[in-house]
């Protein structure tokens, strides 16, 4: 038998109105390659009315609400450590032999007391 296969609400509802309509368990696992406690599940959940379209659609909206959740508190996260980052660039000295960069030119040096 496969795994970690994704099956339809059309298809989970095709399983259970068999079931329902006299086939064992048996010989729905045999003839869809599932196994029968998957079966069992989708059963006691039709009874609870949970492959109901409005129900399944609110099981998914929830699901991706909280995915959402937990992506928009991963950005947030980064984006602190973003700040954190700029703001220790910003406050690390620069040695005096540092490459000078064309866009920003030289680093300013000490004045000289000769130069005058």
């Amino acid at each position: 038998m496969s795994r970690n296969r994704v099956h339809t609400l059309e298809f989970k509802r095709q399983v259970v109105a068999e079931f329902l309509s006299g086939a064992t368990l048996y010989a729905l696992a045999k003839r869809h390659e599932i196994s029968r406690n998957l079966i069992r599940v989708w059963i006691a959940k039709y009874q609870a009315g949970a492959l109901d379209d409005d129900a399944y659609a609110a099981n998914m909206m929830n699901a991706q609400e909280a995915k959402i959740a937990a992506l928009e508190r991963l950005v947030g996260r980064q984006a602190l450590e973003l700040e954190f980052l700029r703001g220790a660039l910003k406050s690390k000295p620069q040695p005096k032999d540092a490459p000078t960069f064309v866009i920003a030119g030289p680093l300013a040096s000490p004045s000289h007391k000769d130069a005058g």
